[in-house]
């Protein structure tokens, strides 16, 4: 074996190491951290520590802000690791996977918001990677940041903040202007559908997610006590035991955790695409675009 393959092997644990050791280190503050409880309980996220700030209060940092934080550097990992060794011949599985992942993104791009905003792609697919794996964090037993309206109303702010700019392509003027269409005295009802955009992204997402956590939970108690009212009767251990819990929660989390999740980091991305590529004025702008060409060749 060369130093060169030792060396590319050392990294590639490394890098293996940076996508397992988030979560790693996410469960063991779980397990800290986490106080003890009598039976099943709902909750929110926890505050593991408070800082104190000079002005606005203090800033609590909870579960779900290092949860998603070490979702960040899993994906970062992830994403290291498949483009770790890349060449133009190419041919290796981990290359064939990110190349399939670049196409598909661009693919799905093109198709939702057209060529001009092919640039879209890796914000596409980080968002979707980002709210796909937390959501799937809660196989591992911890709490998905999705669960968390903070964290989801965040990415629905920054998505906000990219329909305005792309609104405003054709000038402040114009995009006030949009406000009286189709006709003026819809103004209002325009304006607050325009705040209540974020504001079913966040809620939309938050909502499905949170409330497959609960009803699993729910379910879970209540084979429990069904265990324990059929089941009670056995002698020993095995009367305690609420076997009727074994692999049924299982089979219902391959809908909550995972179906659920996957669709709805889906449904967040190509509701961001609609959003952003439908709020842009196309037309109008490609209009000022040449009329601005066709002053500065006049000056000239």
């Amino acid at each position: 074996m060369t130093k060169r393959t030792a060396g590319f092997v050392a990294v590639d644990v490394l890098l293996i190491v940076l996508m397992i050791l988030p979560f790693a280190a996410g469960m063991v503050l779980k397990i800290l951290l986490t106080p003890p409880t009598q039976g099943i309980e709902i909750a929110g996220a926890l505050i593991y520590f408070t800082v104190k700030m000079p002005f606005m209060g203090d800033l609590p940092i909870t579960e779900s802000q290092t949860n998603s934080f070490f979702v960040v550097l899993s994906l970062l990992g992830l994403c290291l690791y498949l483009t770790h060794g890349i060449t133009a011949k190419g041919g290796s599985r981990r290359q064939l996977m990110a190349e399939w992942i670049v196409e598909q993104s661009e693919k799905l791009v093109h198709t939702n918001m057209g060529a001009y905003f092919s640039g879209f792609a890796p914000f596409i697919a980080g968002m979707m990677g980002l709210s796909a794996l937390s959501s799937l964090s809660s196989l591992m037993g911890l709490y998905p940041p999705t669960s968390d309206i903070n964290i989801v109303g965040g990415w629905a702010i920054l998505v906000f903040i990219l329909i305005t700019y792309y609104k405003c392509k054709c000038g402040p003027v114009q995009y006030l202007k949009s406000f009286a269409e189709p006709v003026a005295f819809l103004a209002p009802l325009n304006v607050i559908s325009e705040v209540a955009t974020p504001l079913s992204m966040a809620f939309r997402h938050y909502g499905n997610v949170l409330s497959g956590s609960v009803i699993s939970v729910l379910i879970a108690a209540a084979l429990a006590g069904l265990s324990n009212v059929l089941l009670g009767w056995l002698p020993g251990v095995l009367g305690e035991i609420p076997l009727l819990r074994i692999g049924i929660p299982a089979v219902l989390s391959l809908y909550f955790d995972i179906f659920s999740g996957l669709l709805q980091a889906f449904i967040f991305s190509m509701l961001t695409m609609l959003y952003v590529s439908g709020g842009f004025p196309a037309d109008l702008y490609e209009k000022r675009k040449a009329k601005k060409a066709a002053k500065r060749k006049a000056v000239k």
